[in-house]
């Protein structure tokens, strides 16, 4: 990434609240807007000429006032106060079940992964190939990290919604992700869902990749429907009183 003067080293004062101020102001000058994503943050601490101990403690004061969404394996975004506090609490306060869960799951992420196609954005395109690259790398380690396994596979599907070129899709998917991650261990620990992610993951890549919307929306349709299959084995093993419907 080019450097951005906006960014200049932070010079006197508290280091922190100086960082926070600094992403402020980029914000609101709308150089960046709600759903975009920070500069990776060795490369925003190299910018502001600061130490990542103190980006990070800045990014945390920024969260907690609602103005960034912290990603673990994915990033950092721009919030959008009101929007996404808005949709986080609906989706609480509904007490959504793990059926409804992976329906918005299935209304988000086939057209996304059919417009990530049809639009062709060669720089979403390429963060897309690199999160794969990364889960797949992380997915044929001997012994899994299963919370990392966890990150990068949203950081996958996050990628791709990006790539479909919508702000709000983007903060949608953003906060179901961190509902199914909240609620439920990473389904990839059920046996033989990894190896069969792995080849949904790279059926869905190649469709995108060669610019077919149609074979996109399918992978992800038959992505989705298994890992819907392998959450609901999931929770009946943890709980055999449940039932899948």
């Amino acid at each position: 990434m080019a450097m951005n003067p906006t960014w200049g080293p932070i010079r006197q004062g508290n280091v922190s609240d100086l960082i926070a101020q600094r992403i402020l102001e980029v914000i609101r000058s709308d150089e960046l807007r709600p759903g975009d994503r920070l500069p990776p943050e060795r490369e925003l601490a190299s910018m502001l000429g600061v130490g990542r101990p103190a980006l990070r403690e800045a990014l945390r004061a920024l969260k907690a006032q609602g103005r960034v969404n912290i990603r673990h394996g994915s990033g950092v975004f721009v919030a959008d106060p009101a929007v996404t506090a808005n949709l986080r609490s609906a989706l609480q306060a509904d007490d959504l079940d793990l059926e409804e869960l992976y329906d918005m799951r299935e209304v988000l992420e086939l057209p996304a992964a059919a417009w990530a196609a049809q639009n062709g954005d060669a720089d979403k395109l390429d963060a897309v190939v690199k999160a794969y690259e990364a889960i797949t790398e992380a997915s044929l380690q001997e012994s899994a990290d299963w919370k990392r396994l966890e990150e990068l596979d949203a950081a996958f599907h996050l990628r791709i919604v990006e790539a479909a070129g919508n702000r709000f899709l983007v903060s949608t998917q953003g906060v179901l992700q961190e509902i199914l991650i909240e609620g439920m261990e990473t389904t990839l620990r059920v046996p033989g869902r990894l190896e069969k992610s792995r080849r949904d993951h790279k059926r869905i890549l190649d469709a995108i990749l060669a610019g077919d919307p149609v074979a996109a929306r399918r992978a992800a349709r038959i992505h989705i429907e298994g890992a819907r299959r392998a959450a609901l084995e999931r929770r009946k093993q943890d709980d055999p009183s449940v039932q899948a419907s």
